[in-house]
C-alpha cells in the first residue's frame, strides 16, 4: 500500500454543498433561496411571526402551571431492589441508604431524594432508609420482613416539606 492509494471508506466523506458558485453547481444565482422576500435576505428572524396576523401561540388558551422550585425525586421500584439483591450488588445485612443505592448503580443520581414505589415483588428482608415511599411499598417491605423508613424532605429554601406517602 502506498500513500497515494489511501482513501476513505465509501460514504464516509460527503462533499459539502457549495451554494452561489455559478450555474453549473445547480445552486447558483439565488443559491436556492428563491427571489426577493424576507427569507431571501440575510439576518432573517421570523420565529412565530405570521405577517401581522395574531400568532398561533397567542391564539391558543394557556393551561396549567409549572412550579419553578418543585421537588424532583429519583424513582426506584421494589422489583429493581430485589433484582440487585439477587445479583449480590446489595448487602441486606446492612442498612441500605440512598448513597448505597447510588453506589450499587440502581440510579445515577438522587436529585431531591429517592422515592420507592411498589412495582414488582420483594422477598428479601431489607432495611431501607430513603426520602420517600408509597404506602403500598412500605406495606410490601414490612410483609417481606424488612423495614422502610422515610426522612423529611427539605425544600430548596431549607423548610421541611410535608410529603404525601
Amino acid at each position: 500500500m502506498k500513500l497515494n492509494e489511501l482513501h476513505d471508506n465509501p460514504g464516509a466523506a460527503k462533499k459539502q454543498k457549495r451554494v452561489a458558485r455559478g450555474p453549473g453547481s445547480g445552486k447558483g444565482k439565488t443559491a436556492g433561496r428563491g427571489i426577493k422576500g424576507q427569507k431571501s435576505r440575510s439576518g432573517v428572524a421570523i420565529g412565530g411571526y405570521e405577517g401581522g396576523q395574531m400568532p398561533l401561540y397567542r391564539r391558543l388558551p394557556k393551561r396549567g402551571f409549572n412550579k419553578p422550585n418543585q421537588l424532583r425525586f429519583a424513582i426506584i421500584n421494589l422489583g429493581l431492589i430485589q433484582k440487585f439483591v439477587d445479583a449480590g450488588k446489595l448487602d441486606i445485612s446492612a442498612d441500605i441508604t440512598e448513597d448505597v443505592l447510588i453506589a450499587a448503580g440502581i440510579t445515577g443520581h438522587k436529585r431531591d431524594g429517592i422515592r420507592v414505589l411498589n412495582k414488582g415483588e420483594i422477598t428479601a428482608a431489607v432495611k431501607l432508609h430513603v426520602t420517600g415511599a408509597s404506602a403500598a411499598a412500605i406495606e410490601a417491605v414490612a410483609a417481606a420482613g424488612g423495614t422502610l423508613t422515610t426522612a423529611p424532605v427539605l425544600e430548596p429554601h431549607g423548610k421541611s416539606v410535608r410529603k404525601k406517602d
